[in-house]
């Protein structure tokens, strides 16, 4: 997609002077990286400026992070106090993310919770199992749908804890990886079936507990969400 065509891309799920909760565009780095494609700071900056007739930068406090090829639900914070009371309740893990994911194959159990120590390579951007000297990481999952044809599970997942490329690895670790997943899974070339569909946060300024939700398009292999909406 062009950079003129993400730009006219926004989709805004919520606003107010403190917070803005957006769709975070799939294959958009969520800052500037080494690729200099436009990024869904600039993006949200951008919109900002335009609809406030804002001159100068605009202030744009970046929360929490999605992997590029993952889209989902994401808030950035508009003043610098809330800011630093979002990055501390992500923390505190009080910011909670709730994933659909496709992976291959079939899970053992209709529901569980996977417990692995991983480690960032910072050289390569990859994580990996490392049970000495790893981090903690634990996520919950529950199994929504089997295609039997394909050989692929749709599952919601809720990260306990948040690390780097948690959900990729632990799935590929527990012999599922994600579809379409490159770098942990099957180098088929197909897009990542990762999605954020879920974020629930306390607002930093009222204190009132919001709940965003917003679903993929059910196209391509996300067709397998069309029977389990309602139960999410």
């Amino acid at each position: 997609m062009e950079d003129g065509k993400v730009m006219n891309n926004l989709n805004v799920l919520y606003e107010d002077n403190h917070i803005i909760v957006v769709e975070k565009i799939i294959n958009v780095p969520v800052q500037e990286d080494s690729s200099k494609d436009i990024d869904m700071l600039t993006i949200i900056k951008s919109y900002l400026k335009k609809k406030y007739n804002k001159k100068g930068n605009v202030y744009l406090g970046l929360i929490h992070r999605l992997d590029r090829p993952v889209g989902g639900v994401m808030v950035f914070a508009k003043t610098s106090k809330a800011a630093s009371r979002l990055s501390n309740d992500v923390r505190l893990n009080k910011v909670k993310k709730t994933y659909l994911a496709i992976v291959h194959g079939k899970l053992d159990n209709k529901s569980g919770k996977l417990i692995d120590k991983l480690k960032k390579d910072n050289k390569t951007n990859t994580s990996y199992i490392d049970n000495e000297n790893g981090k903690e990481s634990i996520l919950e999952y529950e199994l929504l749908k089997y295609d039997n044809k394909k050989d692929l599970s749709l599952l919601k997942i809720n990260l306990i804890t948040g690390r780097h490329h948690q959900i990729r690895v632990q799935m590929s670790n527990n012999g599922n990886p994600l579809y379409g997943d490159q770098r942990y899974g099957i180098q088929d070339k197909k897009q990542i079936a990762l999605y954020a569909y879920k974020l629930k946060l306390t607002h930093p300024v009222t204190k009132e507990i919001m709940k965003f939700k917003y679903f993929p398009k059910e196209d391509g292999i996300w067709n397998m969400i069309k029977d389990v909406k309602e139960m999410l």
